[in-house]
């Protein structure tokens, strides 16, 4: 047991203040009808009886920056997904099950009506809504080619005419709208990333060439970051530098990005492998590589701008995923390494923050603030801490049933005794990313709790234990997780699992487990395990581990195999498993992932802390027939 690493008093509150932006500089939903009414003008004053404003940038990142936060500008709405439809006379704000909750306590009911996805898609609204021979405006620049399709779908539907804006309208309303970022890029070196930007575009162009393609707009930064190992702090949560690139089948590339982000010897070093121009070189020098060719555009990322430069040139789009997104998603051995390191220097922190919650919790005075303070303090303390990988969701009681709960100074709340509380974090380190949710109890659980809690834990094992052949994809997989919630009527409105990056993005395609996961799993990549249930006003339950893709060998198997490594390193709350519920298969599964956590992160804890490790993960005892 190591001495080297004691739990020291928590830091300073207000040094965690930029963990709980509550945009109230941008988002008061107290101004929404003024600003639904400005809008509104703006629009009349165009000619437009409509416009549809995403909840996007120009690359459809899911953390944007402060600059393009227009739907929480204008709604108050803070979620990291959703869109608002504003028309003359209603202005509907689209959200999916994860905000069904949030969305309604932070707009003006008067001003917007919120609609849940899963009851109606944007589209079909539309076309139900907008009146005939009304005119549609959306924005060419944060809008996809799909968006596009749909959209015109929809307008034409109505009888309605699809208008696009090209000068933005919330820009030119949002007059103290914060600066676009410029933050410093730098490089990763070549063993850290695991391969050479050089040869990684040798992967890239080998793909272009086998798709008989000329070229990719790389539209996606986390693609450009990937393929250059580039790094930087443009936006929160992920180490990224916001820029583009164009990847010719033969040839140098070019990226394209501020240039006071690069320093001379970043610039260099670039400069080996690319040529580089600014930002605003991208839309000509994409026209007159277009010329005559096909080029790949990331249906999903791309903005509508820029399809139209390569169209209005005389080249052709071929549609689909760029190249990088599945290399990306398929680690090297480097990167698997990082992420097995930065998630034991993640299991010290936590194993430090569950005995402190443990002790501090029964006394009142934890609130779902303090508990981040908290967790973040144990984090830095267990290493180099870049960033937290998302804003922590930090819910007690009934917000815990707030899927994405965003804790602000308005909102926070005390633990009570009784109630359940829900925290889903994660941290990034610089070698790699993490993601863990783990739900805890104050005092003495229902029988309800319990049955809960074991049900969704059933479930996570389930997945965890799963065994598959080569070729099965993420929405094969997701019913085992579900399984146990179905016998009982219950279910979670959320995927699964989401691919998660290493050192970059959290939540990262093309892979996921859901019923929309249809991308065969493959060796080495990484994604999260995490079913949940949630009770409307009373608590919530999510249990969530990192899994990597690695291959098996079933004796007797026929065809190659795959099944998950569980990299995450933090024990789960023994009081809350009703153990009449679980099999014996599935005890000695929580035995045996207990003993790796005890074995691995306890030599790393001083003594009070790796003592109490030991007792949390304690082996349970057997006490039912292996079947139910």
């Amino acid at each position: 047991m190591s001495q080297t690493h004691p739990a020291a008093p928590l830091a300073d509150p207000t040094a965690f203040s930029a963990l709980f932006q509550t945009f109230e500089d941008i988002a008061d939903g107290r101004l929404g009808p003024a600003r639904l009414a400005a809008l509104r003008a703006e629009l009349a004053a165009r000619g437009l009886d409509g416009y549809v404003i995403p909840r996007a940038d120009a690359h459809q990142n899911e953390y944007v920056t402060p600059a393009e936060e227009r739907l929480a500008w204008l709604t108050g709405f803070t979620g990291s997904a959703g869109l608002c439809v504003v028309l003359k006379d209603e202005a509907a704000l689209f959200v999916d099950g994860r905000y069904t909750l949030q969305a309604p306590a932070q707009v003006d009911g008067t001003a917007f009506t919120v609609v849940p996805l899963a009851d109606i898609t944007p589209e079909r609204w539309i076309a139900e809504h907008l009146p005939k021979g009304c005119s549609l405006g959306f924005d060419p620049w944060r809008s996809t080619l799909d968006m596009k399709d749909k959209l015109s779908q929809a307008v034409a539907k109505a009888g309605g005419i699809l208008v696009a804006v090209e000068d933005d309208p919330i820009a030119r309303l949002w007059t103290d709208r914060p600066a676009p970022p410029r933050a410093a890029a730098h490089l990763l070196d070549d063993a850290r990333a695991g391969a050479s930007p050089r040869e990684k575009l040798s992967q890239v162009q080998a793909a272009l060439v086998a798709e008989k393609l000329d070229g990719a707009l790389i539209s996606d930064p986390h693609a450009t970051a990937w393929l250059f190992n580039l790094r930087g702090a443009d936006v929160s949560h992920t180490p990224l530098v916001l820029s583009w690139s164009l990847v010719p089948a033969q040839g140098r590339p070019e990226v394209f990005i501020a240039p006071e982000k690069l320093s001379n010897a970043v610039r260099a070093q670039l400069e080996d492998v690319a040529d580089i121009a600014d930002e605003g070189a991208l839309a000509p020098r994409l026209a007159a590589f277009a010329k005559g060719r096909t080029v790949r555009v990331d249906q999903a990322t791309a903005p509508v701008a820029l399809a139209q430069v390569i169209e209005q040139a005389g080249g052709s789009i071929s549609k689909g995923a760029d190249p990088i997104a599945l290399l990306k998603a398929v680690k090297n051995a480097a990167e698997i390494a990082g992420m097995r390191a930065a998630h034991l220097r993640d299991g010290v922190a936590l194993a430090r923050f569950l005995k402190w919650f443990e002790e501090t919790a029964p006394s009142g005075t934890v609130s779902e603030i303090r508990a981040v303070e908290a967790l973040e303090t144990f984090r830095r303390q267990s290493g180099p801490l870049n960033d937290v990988s998302f804003p922590t969701i930090s819910g007690a009681g009934p917000n815990g049933a707030i899927v994405h709960y965003r804790v602000t100074r308005d909102t926070n709340r005390r633990v009570n005794d009784g109630e359940l509380f829900l925290l889903d974090s994660g941290a990034q380190y610089p070698d790699g990313t993490t993601d863990v949710t783990r739900t805890l109890v104050v005092g003495e659980p229902t029988a309800e709790m319990r049955r809960h809690f074991t049900l969704v834990l059933k479930g996570h094992i389930a997945l965890a234990r799963a065994v598959f052949p080569v070729g099965v994809s993420g929405a094969q997989l997701d019913p085992l997780a579900r399984q146990f919630l179905w016998a009982h009527g219950l279910d979670f409105d959320h995927g699964t699992g989401h691919g998660v990056g290493a050192g970059l993005s959290v939540h990262e395609g093309p892979a996921r487990i859901s019923k929309l996961g249809h991308v065969p799993l493959k060796a080495g990549m990484i994604l999260s395990n995490e079913p949940g249930y949630y009770k409307s006003n009373a608590y919530g339950i999510r249990l969530e581990n990192l899994i990597l893709v690695e291959p098996r060998h079933p004796e007797g198997g026929e065809r190659p195999s795959l099944g998950f490594e569980t990299l995450t390193l933090a024990p789960f709350e023994k009081r809350l498993m009703a153990l009449e519920l679980l099999t014996k298969t599935e005890i000695e599964w929580i035995n045996s992932y207990h003993a790796e956590v005890a074995v691995r992160v306890g030599p790393l804890l001083e003594a009070e802390t790796c003592a109490w490790l030991l007792r949390a993960t304690a082996p349970i005892a057997q006490t039912a027939p292996d079947a139910l």
